[in-house]
C-alpha cells in the first residue's frame, strides 16, 4: 500500500515538472517550481481545512455543548481545549502529506517541522486540559476540602518537561532517550532552582493530607498580615483575602513550618466564643439590704433565685444556729454575688447566645483594676458581624445594669474626674473660710 502512495507521489511530482517543462521550463526551474506549486497546495489544503473545522465544525460543536446541561462540556470550551485540538489538524495533514515532495532530506525536514508544531500546540492542549480539570474539580464540593490545584500543577510542570525534550529531539533528529538520561545531571541544578516549588509541593501535600488547610477557610497568621479567608492553594502559595478585601500570599512552607490559626473548627462548632470581663470596683461591693432583696425580687431573671436562695441560707443559719443580727455572721447575699446570678440567667434567655453550649458568668482573681467578672459564652451565630453585635449588647446591658446592684464599673481616673476632685476641693476650701 505505501509502495503504491509512494509511486503515485513520484508520479504527481514527474506530472508537474512535465508540466512546467512543457512551458519552457528547464530540469532545475521546473523541478523547483513543482516544489513551490506542491508547497502552495498544502498551505491551500490546509487553510480550507482550518475554516472548516473552525467556522463549520466548531459553530456546530459549540451549539451542542451550550445546548446540553452538561457543566464539564462548558469548561473545556471555556479554556480553548477544543479550539486548541484543531490547530494540530494542519500539523498531521503536512507530516502525512510530505511524502509528496520527490527530496528525502526534505521529506525529512518537512516532517520534523510539522513535529514540532504538533508537539507545540499538543503542549498548550495539555496546559488547557488541566485547567479545565482544575475548573471542573472546583464545582464538585469536596474541592473545598481536598484542592488538587497543587497537584495539577506538578502534572503541568512534567507534562511540559517531557514534551519540551521530545520537541528538542525531534528537532534535533535524536532520540528523547539519550536527552532523558542527561536529567540525571541537571537534578541537582533543577532542585536549586526549584527549591520553592518542591518545599511548596511537600507543603501541600502535607496540608490537604492531614486537612490543616481548606479553601473558605478563615485563618490568621500575623507574621504575613494575613486574617482572613483562604481563596486558593496553589504550588508553592496560598493566597488569602483579608476582611479589608487585601490579599496576602503565603509560601506554602510557612504553613508547615510557622504557626497559624484555623477558625474553621469554630465555624463547625456551631457557636463562637465570647470572653471577656468588666471589672467591678472592690470597694462597692456589700451585703445584700432588705431593701435591696425586695428590689431584686421583682427582677424577672432573679425572683426565682433570690427564693431559693433565701429558703437555702435561711436553712443553713437556723441549722447552725448562727446569730444573724452581725451581718458578719452566718451566710449572706451580696450584692456581686446576685449581680453574677442575674447575668448568668440574662445570659440563658438572650437569643443570640447558644444554649447548648457552655454559659458561664465567673469572678476571677481581684487586681489592680477591681475584680474581674467574666463572661463565657458561644453566640449562635459565627458570623462575624453578628458575633459582635450580640457581645456589644450583652456588654451594654452589663455597664447599664451594674449600678442597679450598687456595683460600680472600675476606670483609671480621666482627666475630666481629676478635675472635678480639684473643683470639688477648691470648693470645699472656700467654705472653710
Amino acid at each position: 500500500m505505501g509502495k503504491v502512495l509512494w509511486e503515485d507521489t513520484i508520479s504527481m511530482m514527474d506530472l508537474l515538472m512535465t508540466y512546467f517543462k512543457e512551458k519552457g521550463a528547464n530540469e532545475d526551474v521546473s523541478g523547483i517550481l513543482a516544489n513551490v506549486a506542491i508547497t502552495a497546495s498544502l498551505i491551500i489544503i490546509c487553510f480550507i481545512i482550518h475554516i472548516i473545522l473552525k467556522h463549520i465544525v466548531m459553530r456546530i460543536l459549540t451549539k451542542i455543548i451550550k445546548g446540553n446541561k452538561l457543566q464539564w462540556d462548558d469548561i473545556l470550551l471555556k479554556r480553548k481545549v477544543i479550539q486548541r485540538v484543531i490547530l494540530i489538524a494542519p500539523g498531521i495533514i503536512v507530516y502525512s502529506l510530505s511524502p509528496i515532495y520527490e527530496n528525502v532530506d526534505a521529506i525529512r525536514i518537512i516532517q520534523r517541522f510539522s513535529a514540532t508544531y504538533v508537539l507545540i500546540v499538543l503542549l498548550f492542549v495539555v496546559g488547557s486540559l488541566i485547567d479545565a480539570i482544575d475548573d471542573i474539580y472546583r464545582t464538585k464540593p469536596i474541592s473545598k476540602v481536598r484542592p488538587i490545584k497543587g497537584f495539577l500543577q506538578i502534572i503541568k510542570i512534567v507534562a511540559y518537561i517531557i514534551i519540551g525534550i521530545v520537541i528538542i529531539a525531534t528537532l534535533l533528529d535524536k532520540s528523547p532517550i539519550v536527552l532523558l538520561g542527561s536529567i540525571g545531571a541537571a537534578a541537582a541544578v533543577f532542585s536549586f532552582v526549584f527549591k520553592d516549588s518542591i518545599l511548596g509541593f511537600i507543603a501541600g501535600i502535607q496540608l490537604t493530607t492531614n486537612d490543616m488547610l481548606r479553601i473558605g477557610d478563615w485563618i490568621e497568621m500575623s507574621k504575613y498580615g494575613a486574617d482572613g479567608d483562604v481563596i486558593e492553594i496553589t504550588l508553592n502559595t496560598v493566597m488569602v483575602q483579608n476582611f479589608d478585601k487585601t490579599i496576602v500570599t503565603i509560601p506554602a512552607y510557612s504553613l508547615i513550618s510557622d504557626s497559624f490559626k484555623n477558625w474553621r473548627g469554630m465555624k463547625e462548632f456551631g457557636g463562637r466564643r465570647i470572653k471577656r470581663a468588666v471589672y467591678i470596683d472592690v470597694n462597692s461591693v456589700k451585703f445584700c439590704t432588705d431593701e435591696m432583696i425586695t428590689k431584686f425580687k421583682k427582677i424577672i431573671y432573679l425572683k426565682e433565685y433570690i427564693n431559693e436562695k433565701e429558703k437555702e441560707l435561711r436553712e443553713y443559719n437556723l441549722k447552725n444556729n448562727i446569730d444573724t443580727s452581725q451581718k458578719i455572721n452566718g451566710r449572706r447575699m451580696t450584692n456581686i454575688g446576685t449581680f453574677r446570678a442575674y447575668m448568668l440567667n440574662y445570659l440563658k434567655n438572650n437569643p443570640g447566645i447558644n444554649n447548648e453550649k457552655i454559659i458561664m458568668v465567673r469572678q476571677l482573681a481581684p487586681g489592680e483594676h477591681g475584680i474581674p467578672i467574666e463572661i463565657y459564652a458561644f453566640t449562635s451565630d459565627t458570623a462575624w458581624i453578628n458575633y459582635e453585635g450580640v457581645q456589644s449588647d450583652i456588654f451594654d446591658h452589663i455597664l447599664a445594669v451594674a449600678n442597679e446592684f450598687d456595683l460600680r464599673i472600675f476606670q483609671a481616673p480621666s482627666g475630666y474626674d481629676l478635675k472635678n476632685m480639684n473643683n470639688d476641693k477648691n470648693d470645699s476650701s472656700r467654705e472653710i473660710n
